[in-house]
């Protein structure tokens, strides 16, 4: 489903269809999931399209541009070592128009359900949004259009075990690769002591020929300074 098309067209599948049908004076755009039906109009003599994963941090609203994910089951490491798991994301699918060389932002939702959490204490808090998800040891078979998959490398640099129970994602810096049957990022987390790590994506795919996503928060030409995730309240 992922990819550029012209227009007309009409895109279905059981859970989403996505139509762009020509009027009088542009296009009727329709967008029809399980849960919710929005209808568009555009003014344009022809349009095209790009379908596209991207940060999974936009619905229902921009609330947060972190996103926590809280592990099923405990992980342990050992002192100094580097393992590999594989950990799930809510995929978020993003409608671009094209213009020019360039594509902007139209319409972005979700097909999975949003959750949101405070990440630290009450008083002072971040919020984030949340997904739980199981800890695997290899890549997983999901639905491209609700689930992604991270390869998530963790260094325990400390020189004690440590408990992990759930890591912090920032949007700035999410490098969000894609083919037909897969949604997929690489990050690195480094484990500083049992309370800190730091967190930053890897901008290689997990595949060879995956195509690389439009990151949202670089057309939206954010200044940025930092796009590791500094967890100091705990992991």
């Amino acid at each position: 489903m992922y990819g550029v098309y012209n227009t007309p067209i009409k895109i279905e599948n059981k859970s989403l269809t996505i139509s762009i049908e020509k009027n009088e004076i542009g296009f009727s755009y329709i967008r029809d999931t399980l849960s919710e039906k929005v209808e568009k109009l555009l003014l344009a003599e022809n349009a095209k399209i790009l379908v596209n994963p991207v940060e999974p941090l936009n619905t229902p609203k921009e609330l947060t541009s972190l996103l926590l994910i809280e592990f099923n089951k405990n992980i342990s490491i050992q002192p100094h070592i580097r393992k590999t798991i594989f950990i799930t994301f809510p995929v978020e699918i993003g409608i671009f128009l094209s213009k020019k060389r360039e594509y902007e932002l139209f319409d972005v939702f979700s097909l999975t359900k949003q959750k949101f959490t405070l990440y630290g204490n009450p008083e002072d808090g971040i919020i984030c949004k949340y997904w739980k998800s199981d800890v695997l040891l290899t890549k997983p078979e999901l639905d491209p259009l609700k689930e992604g998959f991270i390869e998530l490398v963790i260094k325990n640099q400390s020189s004690s075990w440590v408990n992990i129970q759930k890591a912090l994602f920032k949007a700035v810096g999410m490098k969000i690769f894609y083919d037909v049957k897969n949604v997929s990022m690489k990050a690195e987390m480094k484990v500083i002591d049992d309370e800190t790590a730091e967190i930053e994506f890897l901008a290689t795919p997990s595949e060879k020929n995956m195509k690389k996503a439009l990151e949202i928060y670089t057309t939206r030409k954010l200044s940025v300074s930092q796009t590791k995730s500094v967890m100091q309240e705990g992991i």
